[in-house]
């Protein structure tokens, strides 16, 4: 069965919601949607966070990475970027890179911000940056997914948004496009595995 890593960080619950979407999507698409998170970035030289968080999914670790089929990387933005705990943890993934582990897996971006023109589309382009160093073929929206011509929040042929704004609640075309890339990713794996591009 083809396993699809969900991996996000999420500080008030955006990015999350939009990672059980994608997940909703994926399982559609025929895969085993896996959703973990990363920790928090410690600001002092000690760790801080436990091992296990209190709740949610569990922390994400390298083998997660190593034994996925497909990725689906989300952070909320940032000014433009993706978050620190998120790029922190990227940065620690040397040992896949030097391995090749990611190469020829299929990856894709997510994001959401508070305010219309918050760098959506900035920061999942700096997000898919390292996805290309390790190998990874890239995922997106195309056109041909209506919602992705009829949104006024979030959305974007580089992966999905989402726009939080005021009354924090997911558009109708944000969430379409959320399962459509699921689906897209879960297929796109799945296709891959089964000609023996890995």
């Amino acid at each position: 069965m083809t396993e699809i890593l969900i991996l996000y960080y999420s500080r008030w619950g955006a990015t999350a919601e939009m990672a059980n979407l994608i997940a909703r999507g994926v399982e559609e698409g025929g895969a085993i949607a896996k959703i973990r998170r990363v920790p928090e970035v410690s600001p002092v030289c000690e760790a801080t966070e436990d091992a296990i968080p209190a709740s949610g999914p569990p922390y994400a670790t390298l083998d997660d990475l190593r034994n996925c089929d497909g990725l689906a990387l989300g952070s909320p933005t940032h000014f433009g970027n993706m978050a620190a705990p998120l790029k922190y943890f990227l940065d620690n993934t040397s040992a896949l890179w030097f391995s090749g582990a990611l190469s020829g897996k299929p990856a894709g971006v997510f994001t959401s911000t508070s305010s219309m023109h918050g760098g959506q589309e900035a920061t999942l382009i700096t997000m898919l940056l390292p996805l290309l160093h390790h190998g990874m073929i890239l995922v997106g929206i195309p056109s041909t997914e209506t919602a992705l011509l009829e949104t006024t929040s979030g959305g974007t042929p580089y992966g999905p948004s989402r726009h939080t704004g005021k009354d924090k609640t997911v558009s109708d075309e944000e969430r379409q496009l959320c399962r459509a890339f699921g689906i897209r990713l879960a297929r796109t794996a799945a296709a891959l595995k089964q000609a023996g591009v890995r």
